[in-house]
């Protein structure tokens, strides 16, 4: 908002003074311009995958019974058939302890993290196979075959039969923006890049999101591919300050895929400290070898390409 200083109060200008009653009226008007700016800007703008939390319905008798979270009113609009999520009030009574800055999220301490693998077999802990993901129902072909935990059958953090097509550094959280083919109502108030990532309802923000894991001096870093474990409705703890909530791996809160365990050394149930992270505070490493949905393999195919271009062009003007 720009005022001409001339009629801002309390700021000499040659040739005019100051007005006391108009100083007061202009000093509450801007109060409440900004604090109406600062909470449309909020940056947190921006009811589960059914079928796979229905499957876990006998972790039930763990859970505590807890009262609705109170949301303020949802702006939405509607664009094709279904609504499209503006920017509304945030959840109230949610702190900012997660962004702590541009680009900056804070770690999440002392998690129970257990191991999960694409195409794994329903088992007594985990009663949902894992040939497909809450977002890609062809989970294991598009990986491109089993992946192997085996430690024997793998070599350099990969299955050695055969060269993954995503990127083998995976992990899961428990909660999932879609359901129904829908985007959920909360997502545009808890989710902190939403309104950077948003295309269109129904379409997850968070699949491929980079985050960094640690285990004592250690950080690997992988991507968002899954949701659970057990649960995919807990924005609370993803994106708040909740601890994870009771289940039957002793309160796990994180999965990580056997690339992650082999590069931190972790056991089938270890505790590791995980944060959100952009991709430019990404480094080099074995996460960034493998996987079209890789960020890392999708800039340099991009630059690849555009080289190849600048040189076919370059060979076609010497001609």
């Amino acid at each position: 908002m720009q005022i001409s200083l001339a009629l801002w109060p309390g700021v000499p200008v040659k040739g005019i003074k100051p007005f006391p009653m108009l100083a007061k009226y202009f000093s509450a008007l801007v109060l409440l311009s900004v604090g109406g700016n600062a909470l449309a800007q909020s940056q947190y703008e921006s009811s589960t995958d059914f079928a796979k939390y229905a499957m876990k319905l006998r972790e039930n008798a763990l859970l505590k019974v807890e009262p609705k979270v109170i949301m303020s009113p949802t702006k939405t609009t509607f664009q094709g058939e279904g609504p499209r999520y503006e920017t509304g009030p945030s959840l109230m009574g949610r702190s900012n302890s997660l962004f702590t800055g541009p680009g900056r999220y804070g770690w999440k301490a002392n998690i129970v993290t257990t191991i999960f693998w694409i195409g794994e077999r329903p088992s007594g802990n985990n009663p949902v196979p894992n040939d497909r993901s809450s977002w890609d129902k062809y989970w294991s072909s598009s990986y491109g075959g089993y992946d192997n935990p085996d430690p024997a059958g793998r070599r350099n953090f990969v299955p050695v039969s055969f060269i993954p097509r995503q990127n083998p550094f995976y992990c899961a959280l428990p909660y999932n923006d879609v359901e129904g083919g829908h985007t959920k109502p909360e997502a545009s108030q808890v989710i902190p890049w939403f309104k950077q990532a948003f295309v269109r309802d129904g379409q997850t923000v968070l699949k491929g999101r980079w985050i960094a894991i640690r285990h004592g001096a250690r950080v690997c870093y992988a991507q968002w591919e899954d949701c659970g474990p057990f649960r995919t409705d807990h924005w609370q703890y993803v994106f708040g300050n909740e601890r994870p909530r009771p289940n039957l791996n002793q309160g796990a809160g994180l999965d990580v895929s056997p690339a992650v365990r082999d590069y931190l050394g972790l056991g089938s149930k270890d505790s590791c400290d995980w944060r959100f992270v952009e991709f430019r505070e990404v480094p080099q490493g074995p996460w960034a070898m493998y996987g079209d949905n890789n960020t890392f393999v999708i800039l340099r195919r991009q630059s690849n390409e555009r080289f190849a271009r600048r040189t076919l062009l370059s060979g076609s003007s010497n001609e």
